[in-house]
């Protein structure tokens, strides 16, 4: 619209010229056409309007905004609107104590206070993207600047309406994700009022204070020497319950033994022993019989 507006200025020097007794007025044709050229190139270029991949158009005529939204591509408008443009992706938003990751310099991380009084630091991302056909009611009704209006106030306003429920130790660990469900809901609602669609909210740290987690670590040391020794007093019962499996079973071998063999079977028994020794290459005198001997074997070294 510049470029046309430029050309309406050129084009009224040019009829001032030609109706001026300056000696150049015989310039002032040319400049006439030159002006109407630049006006023409103006409004051509000020009705086609390209819209980025990703991103929708709001159109407004003299303060008044249009409900029909652009949609990326090339598009033929009305010279004198003014299009705004809104992105139409999934943005982040980011509340750290980190200096380099949030959005806003410095620490940005939020404090709350829980249910038992403990002050919590949380880190918070939030991913939102804004509805395209909303888009005509975000900038009638909150502008551009809707991510300082809306998404950051009621992302940290439900974090600490939500945590004072909970007690610090839970937040950091039972009911992390409860908590994190619950202001899902809440920003979720207040989102959708204003056009914003919210799709996930990232809850990235918890930290409580140094006093509460000394605390913890203790009782989690705690909790692993019981379990160590809980280990070392189930493997020291299994070796008991070994060693009187054991000797029953010795128990009941003897028993076996003095019960069941006959003055028949040890001399059998016996046999057998001798003859194996008499095999043997290093057997000297091998005498057989429970009493006096009754025969005698000589060997060979």
């Amino acid at each position: 619209m510049f470029i046309a507006i430029l050309g309406i200025i050129v084009l009224i020097a040019g009829m001032v010229i030609k109706n001026s007794p300056s000696p150049n007025s015989h310039f002032s044709g040319v400049i006439t056409v030159v002006g109407v050229v630049i006006v023409v190139i103006g409004l051509l270029m000020s009705s086609v309007k390209i819209i980025e991949p990703g991103k929708v158009g709001v159109q407004s005529l003299f303060g008044k905004v249009q409900t029909d939204v652009l949609e990326s591509g090339l598009h033929f408008i009305d010279p004198v609107v003014e299009v705004t443009e809104f992105d139409a992706r999934t943005q982040n938003y980011t509340m750290s104590a980190v200096t380099t990751e949030g959005d806003k310099t410095g620490d940005d991380a939020i404090r709350v206070l829980s249910s038992d009084g403990l002050e919590v630091t949380i880190d918070l991302s939030v991913l939102y993207r804004v509805t395209p056909s909303k888009t005509p009611f975000i900038l009638q009704n909150l502008g551009t600047d809707y991510v300082e209006k809306i998404v950051r106030p009621i992302a940290r306003t439900a974090i600490r309406d939500n945590a004072v429920s909970y007690e610090a130790v839970a937040l950091y660990s039972t009911k992390r994700q409860e908590f994190q469900d619950k202001i899902f809901r809440t920003i979720s609602n207040s989102f959708a009022k204003n056009g914003i669609e919210l799709q996930q909210v990232l809850v990235r740290n918890i930290s409580l204070p140094t006093s509460v987690k000394a605390s913890i670590e203790s009782k989690i040391n705690a909790e692993q020497d019981a379990q160590k020794m809980q280990f070392v007093l189930q493997k020291e019962r299994q070796e008991a319950d070994r060693k009187r499996v054991e000797a029953q079973g010795i128990a009941d071998y003897q028993k076996i033994l003095s019960t069941g063999l006959s003055d028949k079977q040890l001399q059998y028994e016996s046999i057998n022993a001798q003859k194996a020794i008499a095999l043997s290459p290093n057997t000297k005198i091998i005498i057989m019989g429970s009493g006096k001997p009754s025969s005698i074997i000589l060997g060979k070294d």
